[in-house]
């Protein structure tokens, strides 16, 4: 594994995910953000926030298999969340922990949260985006 995740002294432990992803490898991975779409194309979860985020969270694990890897080697993961606000937490988290079960993946990798006004089409409300490293 080309990954090590860490929450270092002196910042918060943030359950949620770690603070710090040291990388190992010597492939990099930047795989798109991921939208709520089906392998045909569907959108998943039609205004369901933590539908959508399990989808995403799906559609990320199959482009990571298609070059190799897995979310152990995810290094970062960036959300893009339309209209976000703090509301919205407790659903971002749900969508979080079913595809983290599903997935069998503790910890998650250090993530940045960014509010957007739109995405590519209205339906989707948030896009996953993640940096991967591979040995």
């Amino acid at each position: 594994m080309a990954i090590t995740l860490r929450n270092p002294e002196g910042l918060p432990k943030i359950d949620v995910y770690r603070q710090v992803a040291i990388a190992s490898g010597t492939r990099l991975v930047f795989v798109a953000g991921q939208v709520s779409w089906d392998a045909e194309g569907i959108t998943v979860g039609g205004g369901d926030l933590a539908a959508q985020v399990e989808q995403c969270y799906l559609n990320v694990a199959t482009a990571l298999g298609e070059a190799g890897g897995s979310f152990d080697d995810v290094a970062k993961l960036t959300f893009y969340v339309v209209d976000w606000t703090v509301d919205k937490m407790p659903l971002l988290l749900e969508g979080i922990s079913r595809a983290t079960a599903k997935l069998g993946l503790t910890p998650v990798p250090p993530a940045t949260l960014i509010g957007v006004a739109a995405l590519d089409v209205p339906e989707h409300l948030v896009a996953i985006e993640a940096t991967a490293v591979l040995d």
